[in-house]
């Protein structure tokens, strides 16, 4: 009996080491990221006092909810920080607003996955409209060019 359960201990720590093992991986959605600024002389509208961060109204226009989001003023880069979207399969529809006139409309279609034992959100579309836009690919910030 001895011997029936010591080949069944081992048996059971064999079928464990069989299964794959693969540590957590987990990549966080990005943040999407939008610098304000003159169209003419590339100034930042928050930098030279245009505009207030107080002043920014982003809503989805799916639901007409309020969006959250965060204006970083660290070494006077004034950024507007949109970090909620991706955690999950969804498609977005915002607009972003100061003093109530409009400055651009973003659109995402995020998918979110996982492969390899990592979880990471794909982009099936990203879309801004409605204004004149560079995108800085080794930062990732949107500047948004405004007249």
């Amino acid at each position: 009996m001895r011997k029936i359960i010591v080949l069944f201990i081992l048996f059971a720590f064999m079928l464990q080491s069989c299964g794959e093992s693969c540590g957590e991986c987990f990549t966080p959605p990005q943040n999407f990221m939008f610098e304000i600024v003159d169209k003419e002389s590339g100034a930042n509208l928050f930098a030279n006092g245009t505009y207030m961060s107080s002043q920014i109204q982003i809503k989805n226009t799916l639901n007409d909810s309020p969006v959250e989001f965060t204006f970083i003023n660290e070494n006077n880069s004034n950024l507007i920080s949109i970090d909620g979207i991706g955690w999950k399969t969804e498609i977005v529809n915002l607009k972003v607003d100061i003093t109530n006139n409009q400055l651009f409309k973003l659109y995402v279609d995020a998918e979110r996955k996982s492969a390899d034992c990592c979880n990471f959100t794909k982009y099936n579309e990203i879309n801004l409209s409605e204004c004149e836009f560079e995108l800085d690919s080794q930062t990732g910030i949107y500047k948004i060019l405004v007249e």
